[in-house]
Formats: C-alpha cells, structure tokens, sequence
C-alpha cells in the first residue's frame, strides 16, 4: 500500500506543481494555537512537517530556534507532540505529518516506545538531523517495519558514491539541503546552481521524491518550482515571531502567508 507522502506527490505531479512542505515547532506559540496552526495551513500545504522542541540544535537558525525557546517555556513535551499530532489527524487524517527533531529525544525515550507513539498518534516520517547514513540504516529499517517513511537527507558535500548508496535504502522522500548553512540562512546559492546540483541528484534515480529545503522563502519559492518538493520553515517561525511582537494572531498570519507561498508554486 502506498505511504501518503507517496499519494501526496503523485498528486503534485498530477497538477505538475512541486508539493509544498511547511515546518512549524510544536506547541508554538502556544500547544492550542499549534494546532490550530495545523488545521489552517493544511488547506494549503502538500505535506507538514512538524518540530519537537531541542534545546541545543545544530541545524537550526534564530527564527526556529525562537519557535524551540517559545514552546520549551510554554513546558511543551514529547507525549504533548504526540498529542497534538492525533488530534489533528482526527480531523485530516489523509494529510501526511513528518516529525522533525533531534536523536537525543528518541534515545532517551527508547527506539521503541518512540515509534509505537508515532504509530498510535499518526506520524507519517520523521527527518532526524543528527542522525547520519550509515548509522541511521538500523533505525531506519525499524521505521520502515512500522510503515513510517525515514526521510534521508543530501548536501551540496555529498559524495556521488555516497549519494547512490542514501538513495538506494531511502524511502519515499529525500530531503536536499540547498546550501551549507543552518536553516532560515539568505539564499547564498544561486536558485539555478542549487537547481543544477538537484538535477545531477535526480539523475541517479528519477523515481525518488526529492525536495528541496533551507534558505526558502515567499521571494524564492518560485525560482525553485521544477523541484518535486520545496520546505519552507524559518519564514513561518519568523512570522509566528513577528506576530506576537505585534500582537497579531499567529494562526491566521501563518493561513495568509502559506496560502501566498502555495499561489507562488502554482
């Protein structure tokens, strides 16, 4: 049976437009409007990604950094990401969600256990950061047993040898980091020779689903269209930001900004 990340980008391609992969940090700003949050924006997005909370990141920027510190103070926890990820798909249970975070919080929780509450809650993928190939392959098999898509991830550093070896064991998305950064960084890279690199990917295996991510925002997002998938995260964090230091409701700027993002790709 195909995966819903799998169904979400053959209906992508059906409309030949790039799925669009929006990232947001659990429980920011508050565990409530985070899933209201969920609820608004998956009318537009494609697939969601959803952050659990780190306090030492090594892949973040300020902006989701800010979205961490927010939803770490509001004492959000791993069962309350769960939670939040159920009661969601109660509502949009066809609507892919990929958890996103670190390995410290799932060695601490257990392997095991941690899968099962993926499982349980609805959990599609998980994107673990610092979890590197070869060493992720035991734990990407156990999510592979349970049905959840383990998400690899490519660089503009990766060697080809190394590269075809990521894609034959992934899954049914690869995630390609566009520049040497952490996440919310200015496009360094020219959207043509990020999209030059991309196609040498695409190349080794044309059936694999690969998206594009860091350093995209409203400005950019269409320059990059001709991918299979774009992320945007740091522009929704920094929005959330934005938001609050005016007072302004946090849902319904990120519903407009995602529906922007969404018309961009079209």
């Amino acid at each position: 049976m195909k995966s819903k990340i799998a169904i979400a980008f053959d209906n992508c391609k059906k409309e030949k437009r790039p799925a669009l992969i929006t990232y947001t940090v659990a429980g920011d700003n508050t565990k409530n409007n985070s899933l209201k949050i969920l609820n608004k924006i998956s009318k537009h997005a494609d697939i969601l990604e959803l952050g659990f909370a780190h306090n030492t990141p090594i892949a973040d920027g300020g902006q989701i950094q800010g979205s961490s510190h927010r939803a770490l103070k509001n004492g959000i926890k791993l069962k309350d990401v769960f939670q939040i990820v159920k009661n969601f798909k109660k509502n949009n249970p066809s609507k892919p969600i990929i958890l996103m975070g670190y390995f410290n919080l799932i060695y601490q929780n257990g392997e095991n256990n941690f899968l099962k509450n993926c499982k349980s809650s609805g959990v599609d993928g998980l994107i673990i950061v610092d979890l590197p190939y070869p060493e992720n392959k035991n734990f990407a098999n156990k999510c592979k047993r349970k049905s959840i898509n383990f998400i690899q991830l490519l660089s503009p550093t990766t060697s080809k040898d190394r590269m075809k070896k990521i894609i034959r064991d992934s899954h049914d998305m690869i995630y390609y980091i566009s520049m040497l950064s952490t996440t919310g960084g200015k496009l360094k890279v020219a959207p043509r020779k990020i999209l030059e690199n991309y196609k040498k990917i695409k190349r080794l295996n044309s059936n694999k689903n690969l998206v594009i991510g860091f350093g995209i925002t409203n400005k950019t997002i269409s320059s990059l269209k001709t991918a299979d998938g774009l992320v945007v995260g740091s522009q929704l964090c920094k929005t959330i930001t934005d938001s609050i230091k005016k007072r302004q409701n946090p849902v319904t700027k990120l519903d407009k900004l995602v529906y922007s993002l969404k018309n961009n790709i079209l």
